[in-house]
């Protein structure tokens, strides 16, 4: 029995050595990734801002100013959706409208739901509003630059591109910071952010995100406008799909947007993770199975219980914490941001093992205070 643990205990030490390097890796290939010269186009089209609302979370009122606070020499029009006319979000956006009245903006409370998704149906409601041949889809939760939409139409302008997405950073709300929402930041930024650009810089993945989806209204059309995903949990990436399979390209400029992590509990913080994280394993399962050399850390402190704490397996621990401390000090240096302290860095990397360790069972998920599971085909089934 000694035997077995000290062979597996090697086994979990070499594997948690290959998750360093995969996070000096990652932190290689973000400077790369960040350092791309953006593409510039000639003229700025007319542009439509879809924004699907729902409540009014924290930090809506900032996260929205961003958009209507956009430096961009063409026309743009921002269509608001809710499917409650009591929707607290409403006031929010007139609030604004208050104080941006030269922008083209109008709110679209419409109730018809089209599938699953709420978001969708939103955005089935808000099309017939549309009035120009661009569409950029951005969450409620995101936070832009000025010059984010130049950035993006730059990069759809160019040939062969029918989507372009952006990637993100988790922040947290000002002056509203808390242990959970934190976490969830770090999450975003330490977790989910490099990876996608690893992903994406190695050729294995073409992510596309509900940050940004910027594409023409042909394209939508091309792939069966939104009512093609309606029942999809993970429609971004379902959008995305459907646009590389007619033959388009996916572009990610080399900048980012913000994330605004809003979590104000434990449950909320891992239900919403294992959420996504099932997703992931239902519409790409090697490439869920995959991301076990991510968590290096754990592993290692795995390795060094089986070990029994011997020398060779906390070098190892120190190893893999020091190159997931390296790699989050890259992120905050390339992106200008800052999710967390470097103290609870160990604490988020045992919290992205416990959701993923617990996403390879079950199929349920939570979603907007509904119980769902997801279909082998990324589909939604309500309970």
């Amino acid at each position: 029995m000694a035997t077995l643990f000290i062979w597996t205990g090697g086994l979990f030490a070499g594997l948690a050595l290959v998750g360093a390097g995969y996070a000096l890796t990652a932190a290689f290939l973000a400077g790369r990734f960040m350092r791309a010269r953006n593409a510039i186009a000639s003229a700025y089209p007319a542009v439509t801002i879809l924004k699907p609302l729902h409540l009014g979370e924290p930090g809506l009122s900032e996260n929205l100013e961003s958009f209507f606070a956009q430096d961009y020499p063409g026309e743009v029009q921002i269509v608001f959706g809710v499917h409650d006319p009591a929707d607290p979000a409403i006031a929010v956006v007139e609030a604004l409208q208050v104080r941006y009245p030269h922008r083209d903006t109008m709110i679209v409370a419409d109730g018809a739901r089209h599938g699953s998704n709420a978001k969708v149906s939103n955005l089935i409601n808000m099309l017939p509003s549309a009035r120009h041949g661009i569409l950029v889809l951005s969450d409620s939760d995101i936070s832009v630059t000025p010059r984010w939409l130049r950035h993006v139409t730059d990069a759809l302008a160019q040939p062969g591109v029918g989507l372009v997405t952006c990637l993100y950073t988790g922040e947290v709300v000002r002056g509203q910071t808390g242990i959970w929402s934190t976490l969830a930041a770090m999450g975003t930024s330490y977790d989910f952010l490099p990876n996608v650009m690893l992903g994406a810089s190695l050729g294995l993945a073409e992510p596309c995100m509900g940050s940004t989806i910027a594409l023409s209204r042909a394209t939508l059309d091309e792939i069966g406008g939104f009512m093609a995903f309606a029942d999809y949990l993970a429609d971004d990436y379902e959008i995305g799909r459907a646009v590389r399979a007619k033959g388009h390209v996916l572009a990610i400029p080399a900048m980012g947007v913000g994330h605004t992590a809003t979590e104000s509990s434990a449950q909320e913080l891992f239900q919403h993770e294992l959420r996504w994280t099932r997703t992931i394993r239902t519409v790409n399962p090697l490439g869920h199975l995959g991301t076990i050399i991510t968590f290096g850390f754990p592993i290692a402190l795995i390795s060094a219980v089986l070990l029994h704490f011997s020398w060779f397996s906390i070098v190892v621990v120190c190893i893999t914490l020091a190159a997931r401390l390296f790699l989050k000090r890259r992120i905050d240096g390339i992106f200008g941001t800052y999710a967390g302290s470097s103290w609870l860095l160990p604490a988020r990397d045992l919290l992205s093992f416990a959701v993923f360790m617990t996403s390879l069972f079950g199929e349920t998920v939570h979603w907007r205070g509904t119980r769902f599971s997801v279909e082998p085909s990324g589909a939604l089934s309500q309970f």
